[in-house]
Formats: structure tokens, C-alpha cells, sequence
């Protein structure tokens, strides 16, 4: 039998029970639509927050002080002294191969006062540098001055939030502000960088480095973030940061975080996370299954004389097998054509009811859904099939 009349012939055999083959149908669509609509939803969110730590760029290492370990201490049990990162190491840090920029950094919490308003928020204290670390730009004015780090003037860079909190609509460039105990003169406003995982990053300002260390009383700096050229490798401007630290602290008493390691590891949590929503989807995937089952045997039951007298023309039992196979295989995959429809169409209108909910429908999932129908309706339909092409011909002939 060719293929298009066994297509043909599964097609009739759905049409002579619309509203049975209906049903069933809509249990494969079910299952295919719960899947493409939670892979929609983890897949945009999983877009969203990697694109939420790339908008400072993928080439950028931090070091931070004190060494990460998961075992281990000092013999005695008493914590061991850290020696905190200095000025002087981020100078040495300029040397790295590939390095392109280098912002020593501290920060805190600290009350803004200015234009008679006080305000409470985070303070940075960074480099010129830091404006091409963490891919900044300036709305109004000019960013710090490059100078010498540790007799930077006393300037600050808001952030735009800040500044409408602080300004209003008026023009601040120039003002004097008070943060904490120092007085600092405005000399430029950032443009929106918008949230990041919850956190304001427009509510901020921006000071020097030696600033910021004299107004939370530190005596080494937080962090030290490092750009580097894109062509060249994470890896190896990890090492030499490594090597160069090492061997001026004596000892590995610092941490080092790529951003490629960040993104890396990000990525496979989410990744994770997609696939978990979508098996918890296909679940309804087995009810649909179950449903071929059922109606694929009261089939083969309603049908046995048709059977018959096919094997008593001479159709080969593979040839009834196929048959039903098809029928079954046909069957599921439009259920899982109209879930695909459903489910697109219901991440659509969730995210046009929801614009903050970042949608995104993979497309390997959608064929994987599809594929995965059409495997479950040719496991399903085998149980009938098989029965029915071992039907005894002359017996089937007897039956009503």
C-alpha cells in the first residue's frame, strides 16, 4: 500500500468519529501547549537575565580579597589575616597582556544631601576607567577626570534617578553635594542603565576611589575590575592576573570571577531550569498518550470485521499494522500541530497582558515537542495495532 493511501484511509478513520478523535487529539494538545508555554516563559526569562548581566560587557574580570574555598581553614581554627587590595595593585594590574582598563573600587551606603532634598543611596567609589569597565555612558557633563587616584578631586557622577530625586528638571552641573561628611561638586550626570536583578543602578553616584575610602573609613579597596580586549581569552587574563597578584602578595589570598564563568554557570542553572518546566509540561504529554491508547483499542474492537476482510483479500498483518500505526502517528501529530498553535498563541497574549514577562519560544523545543507527539502516538498506537493485525481472519469475518 502506498503512503498516501494509508494516510488517506487514517484520515477517514479519524473523520468517522469526529468528536471521540476530537478529544483525544485535544489531549495531545494539551500536553504540546503546556510545554511550548513554560519553555516560552523560561526561555525569555533565561534571554532576560543573561541580557541583564551583559549590559556591562562580557570582558571583564573582578578580584576581590580573601580567597573562595570549600574546605580548609587555618590549623588553628582562627581566621587568617587578608591582606586587602591597594592602589598600588591595581597599577600593577595595568601591565596584564590585553588589559584595556582597570578600576579599583569600593563602595557603600551612604546620605546624599543636596538642593536642600536628602536622599540615602549607594556610593561608588571607582576611576576614570570604570566608565569603559562597566560599559557607562554620560547624559550631561563629563565622567571623572583621569588623575592621580589617591589625591582625586573631590567630584561625583550621579546617576539619573538621583539626580531627578535631587535636581528635579534643574541643571546640577556644578552644584555642591554632601555625601556623608564630604563635601563633592557635580560635574556630570549618567544615562539610564535601568535594574539589574532588583537593584536600582540609577540610584547611585560616583566618586574617586580615595574619596570613597576616606568616607567608609576602609583601608583597602572592595574590588578591582579589570577589562580586557575581546579577542582576547578569559582564561588566559585570569592566569596572568593570577601570576601577577600572586607573586606580589606572597601568597593566592584573593579571588578572581570572570564574567564568561559568571555567564557560563548562569546559563547552565537556567538552562536547567527550561528543561525542568518543560518535563513538568510533558507530563500532560502522558494523558494524551493514554487517550491513544484508549481510543486506538475501542478502534481496532469496532473494526475487527473490516480487518478481516482486508486479510481475507490478501493484506499482508505489516499492512494492517502500518494502518493502525498511522492512524495513530496521524492522530497525534495534530494534536500536536494545534497544541503547537495554542501554546504560541497563549505566550503571545501573556506577554502582550504582561509586557515585564520576556516571552521567547524556542524553536528546537517546538520541533522536539512535535516529534515527541508523534513518538508517543506511534508508542501508544503499537498495543492496538499489533492486536489487530493478529486477528484471525475468519473469526473477524464472524463478527458484528
Amino acid at each position: 500500500m502506498i503512503w498516501r493511501d494509508a494516510v488517506f484511509l487514517a484520515l477517514r478513520a479519524i473523520t468517522a468519529h469526529r468528536l471521540r478523535s476530537f478529544l483525544t487529539l485535544l489531549g495531545i494538545a494539551v500536553g504540546i501547549a503546556a510545554v511550548i508555554l513554560l519553555t516560552s516563559i523560561g526561555e525569555g526569562i533565561h534571554r532576560f537575565v543573561l541580557a541583564e548581566f551583559t549590559q556591562f560587557g562580557t570582558n571583564v574580570v573582578g578580584i576581590a580579597p580573601g580567597r573562595v574555598k570549600t574546605a580548609g581553614g587555618s590549623p588553628s581554627g582562627l581566621p587568617t589575616a587578608v591582606r586587602p587590595l591597594s592602589f598600588d595593585d591595581a597599577r600593577a594590574l595595568q601591565r596584564v597582556p590585553h588589559a584595556i582598563g582597570v578600576a579599583p573600587t569600593v563602595w557603600g551606603n551612604s546620605e546624599v544631601a543636596g538642593n536642600g532634598r536628602l536622599r540615602r543611596t549607594t556610593v561608588y567609589g571607582v576611576s576614570a576607567a570604570a566608565l569603559q569597565v562597566f560599559n557607562m555612558s554620560v547624559k550631561s557633563g563629563q565622567f571623572l577626570p583621569d588623575e592621580e587616584w589617591e589625591s582625586a578631586r573631590a567630584f561625583v557622577v550621579l546617576g539619573s534617578k538621583l539626580k531627578e530625586e535631587l535636581f528635579g528638571a534643574a541643571n546640577p552641573l556644578g552644584a555642591r553635594v554632601r555625601i556623608g561628611t564630604l563635601q563633592f561638586r557635580v560635574i556630570g550626570v549618567l544615562a539610564s542603565k535601568g535594574q539589574f536583578l532588583g537593584i536600582d543602578l540609577d540610584d547611585t553616584a560616583f566618586i574617586p576611589a580615595a574619596r570613597g575610602l576616606d568616607l567608609f573609613n576602609k583601608d583597602g579597596l572592595t574590588e578591582i575590575h579589570l577589562s580586557y580586549e575581546e579577542r582576547a581569552s578569559a582564561t588566559q587574563v585570569a592566569d596572568a592576573v593570577k601570576a601577577l597578584l600572586t607573586a606580589r602578595h606572597g601568597r593566592e589570598d584573593f579571588t578572581i570571577t570572570t564574567q564568561e564563568d559568571m555567564l557560563q554557570t548562569l546559563g547552565n542553572i537556567l538552562d536547567v531550569l527550561t528543561m525542568a518546566v518543560g518535563a513538568l509540561g510533558s507530563i500532560s504529554l502522558l494523558v494524551g498518550g493514554v487517550g491513544i491508547v484508549t481510543i486506538m483499542t475501542i478502534a481496532v474492537a469496532e473494526r475487527t470485521s473490516e480487518v478481516g476482510l482486508m486479510l481475507a483479500l490478501g493484506a499482508r498483518r505489516r499492512t494492517i499494522l502500518g494502518l493502525f500505526l498511522g492512524e495513530a502517528v496521524v492522530l497525534a501529530a495534530l494534536g500536536g500541530a494545534f497544541g503547537l498553535l495554542l501554546g504560541i498563541g497563549l505566550a503571545q497574549l501573556i506577554h502582550l497582558a504582561v509586557p515585564a514577562l520576556p516571552v521567547h519560544t524556542p524553536v528546537l523545543y517546538a520541533a522536539l515537542a512535535i516529534a515527541l507527539a508523534s513518538v508517543i502516538g506511534l508508542v501508544a498506537g503499537v498495543a492496538p495495532a499489533r492486536r489487530a493485525s493478529m486477528l484471525d481472519p475468519v473469526e473477524s469475518l464472524r463478527a458484528e
